[in-house]
């Protein structure tokens, strides 16, 4: 098969040269290598679902964040859109939503205190094949005080979810398509495929700790394991592929530095089979109004991810909304195809705080009325 793929190489380089088309090259190589090495070969490489902006999917982080937040309810919104200078691009969606004590609005109603628990939703279509992604998940945490009166807290958590992946070969190219002159789409590549969907469930725990003296100083620190059923990936139902567990280190520490400047560096590790992440990088927030109940800001950051692409991020906190944004500019070797390029990516978070409701028992006459 590697002969195969260097002589297949060495055409596409001479194909070049007569035609000069660096374009149509890089999608035909793109579109036979992904058969070649998932197909014929039955060999995949399966990873989650991925955003730049880390620190603003926490059902995607770790399970143990769920519910762990300033307020009662909160919802998250977050997009990605990759690759659009290479070939069809990669578009990412998730959407989730939490609670912090299981807060209720309604006074005197039972309550479960320091339990958090949450509902998120992800869906990915990437590529040629529209390879698809579905995930629902279902996370809970439970905050313990290490230390009575002292801002140290520690969060178990647990996640359970529900995926299905499908896949269109429709739209697939081949190494066998190659007549040695061009590529023909036209001749039928032989190919066959035992499934073209698939469903799973996944778990997923966590642990982390929390220090927040106060609004504008605090401490985050977690770790987490995804993908403890190991479940199975293969479309040819080959039981040794599998999709491998992912381990999750992360901390965040938010300071000032001014009267009106808060600094807050962050950092991820993650590795899931051969793939290692290391995001590194900070924000700066620089604060516009900070009074009871009303909080504006605007801040800006510059993060990298070792061999692979830096990103910037900018946004805005108006009260009970944060808004970000973030451009991915590509380092890795792609970067000739990509021209740098990577994508764009927007998450919004919105935290609401419902105020109490007091339900007092209806007045009744007196009998002698």
């Amino acid at each position: 098969m590697k002969r195969e793929i260097s002589l297949l190489y060495d055409n596409l380089k001479m194909a070049h040269l007569i035609q000069r088309n660096i374009s149509l090259l890089n999608r035909i190589i793109i579109y036979c290598a992904l058969p070649i090495a998932c197909c014929q070969l039955q060999i995949a490489f399966s990873q989650d679902i991925h955003f730049s902006q880390f620190y603003a999917s926490p059902f995607n982080l770790n399970p143990a964040l769920a519910g762990q937040f300033d307020g009662d309810y909160r919802f998250i919104l977050n997009q990605r859109t990759q690759w659009r200078s290479v070939t069809i691009p990669y578009n990412t969606w998730a959407l989730s939503v939490d609670s912090k004590d299981l807060a209720l609005p309604i006074d005197g109603m039972p309550s479960l205190k320091n339990l958090g628990l949450g509902l998120s939703f992800f869906t990915d279509k990437t590529g040629d094949s529209k390879l698809k992604t579905t995930s629902f998940q279902l996370a809970s945490s439970y905050l313990v005080n290490l230390e009575e009166g002292k801002p140290h807290y520690i969060s178990p958590g647990i996640q359970l979810g529900l995926v299905g992946t499908s896949i269109d070969y429709t739209g697939l190219n081949y190494d066998n398509q190659w007549n040695g002159y061009v590529f023909d789409p036209g001749i039928n590549p032989e190919e066959s495929f035992a499934r073209d969907a698939r469903t799973y469930f996944s778990i997923a725990m966590g642990i982390a700790y929390f220090n927040k003296p106060d609004s504008r100083k605090q401490v985050q620190v977690g770790i987490s394991f995804y993908n403890f059923n190991a479940a199975r990936q293969s479309w040819f139902d080959n039981s040794a592929v599998q999709l491998d567990p992912r381990l999750n280190i992360h901390a965040q520490y938010q300071f000032p530095v001014r009267e009106v400047v808060d600094l807050e560096p962050s950092l991820l590790f993650m590795t899931q089979g051969t793939y290692i992440e290391f995001d590194v990088g900070a924000k700066g927030n620089y604060i516009l109004l900070n009074e009871k109940g009303l909080y504006r800001s605007v801040y800006a950051g510059l993060f990298m991810r070792a061999k692979d692409a830096g990103f910037v991020v900018g946004g805005i906190k108006y009260d009970a909304w944060n808004v970000g944004v973030s451009y991915d500019i590509n380092t890795s070797n792609l970067r000739p195809a990509s021209n740098g390029r990577g994508g764009f990516e927007f998450s919004v978070i919105y935290i609401l705080n419902h105020p109490s409701i007091i339900v007092r028992p209806p007045k009744v006459c007196p009998d002698y009325i």
